[in-house]
């Protein structure tokens, strides 16, 4: 019980003033726990206040355009949470009257939630002792305990729940699934532990070993795809533009993008112009330039985007229909978000 006890008091005195830690309330909850996926709190915060403002019930979230719901996610990434958030909401609001499910079985049977968020939710909302295991937990766990078994493997998975559950306080099982993920995230730290004022020092196989540094122990990762987008940004002479929605389930399926041209390596303007796609695109005479000096590299978890935009200036289009003023109402990646703040800059 030790490990359990020193965690929760620590937690007592250095846990971070979060307002979803003000509630248990599931749906506040719910959406905490899919925003801050892959997001550091600093800035997940921000979007939750905007959200829960915007959204203060499921009812209001279920009720909202998904085009809506994609543009306040818009800098958040990995949109499918939004989709899948969007998607739940509906489910928990038209067939399930609004009233959360109150159990771990139940919760996880919802789209986009997986063990981790519902045992968070099923702890922290309703009191079930069912253990939170995130990329905190990880590290604190095969540290303390010396763990060399991948994180990321199907065994490491397996073997670091089951650790985790065994070390669960079950009288309060929400308040030690919060206090072990803080610990993680504010001194049990990736990058320069706060080790020699741990609580858990005198027992950590880590600290004793010098291990720190290599635990806790990925597989190596799959390879990066490299892709190349040119972005058309037409611009006609009634300042009209093209602005087409995503479809299918590849990367940003629902947000909205300028007409897109993918090669298989950089182009310049003379090898566009040449390509079949620009020429089905643009049959008519046109005015094109480079707007970035130098490719953008945006980063995704299993593909690297090197990419380029392109000025288009044409008299008209028959696809041009969007006014140009309008442009910001659309949800676009943060890849075009950031281009058009540039060029709003450069103006």
């Amino acid at each position: 019980m030790k490990f359990s006890n020193t965690l929760i008091y620590w937690y007592l005195q250095n846990n971070r003033e979060l307002p979803w830690r003000k509630t248990k309330n599931p749906y506040f909850i719910w959406l905490s726990e899919i925003m801050l996926q892959q997001t550091r709190v600093a800035q997940g915060l921000s979007y939750y206040l905007k959200f829960t403002s915007s959204f203060p019930t499921v009812f209001d979230l279920a009720n909202a355009d998904e085009s809506n719901v994609l543009k306040m996610w818009q800098g958040l990434g990995y949109y499918s949470r939004a989709r899948n958030l969007h998607y739940s909401a509906k489910i928990i609001a038209n067939e399930l009257n609004g009233e959360f499910p109150t159990t771990y079985k139940e919760i996880i049977k919802l789209k986009g939630i997986g063990d981790y968020t519902a045992s968070a939710i099923a702890s922290i909302c309703f009191n079930e002792p069912t253990a939170v295991v995130d990329g905190n937990v990880y590290r604190v766990l095969s540290r303390y305990y010396g763990i060399n078994t991948p994180i990321n493997s199907t065994k490491g998975i397996k073997e670091f729940k089951i650790l985790a559950q065994s070390l669960i306080d079950t009288e309060q099982p929400g308040t030690f699934n919060q206090a072990i993920m803080d610990f993680g995230a504010l001194h049990c730290k990736p990058q320069n532990p706060l080790c020699d004022s741990c609580p858990l020092a005198d027992s950590c196989v880590a600290f004793e070993k010098k291990l720190t540094k290599e635990l806790p122990i990925k597989e190596k990762k799959i390879k990066i795809k490299k892709r190349f987008f040119n972005f058309m940004v037409v611009k006609t002479a009634d300042n009209n533009t093209i602005i087409e929605e995503r479809k299918g389930k590849g990367i940003w399926q629902g947000l909205y993008q300028f007409p897109l041209i993918e090669s298989n390596k950089n182009l310049n303007k003379e090898d566009l112009i040449d390509t079949d796609n620009f020429k089905n695109l643009f049959p008519d005479e046109t005015t094109i330039s480079l707007f970035n000096s130098k490719e953008i590299v945006h980063k995704l978890s299993h593909q690297h985007l090197y990419t380029q935009f392109w000025i288009v200036e044409t008299k008209k289009h028959k696809n041009a229909t969007t006014p140009w003023h309008n442009i910001e109402d659309f949800p676009v990646p943060i890849l075009i978000a950031n281009f058009l703040q540039a060029l709003d800059t450069k103006k």
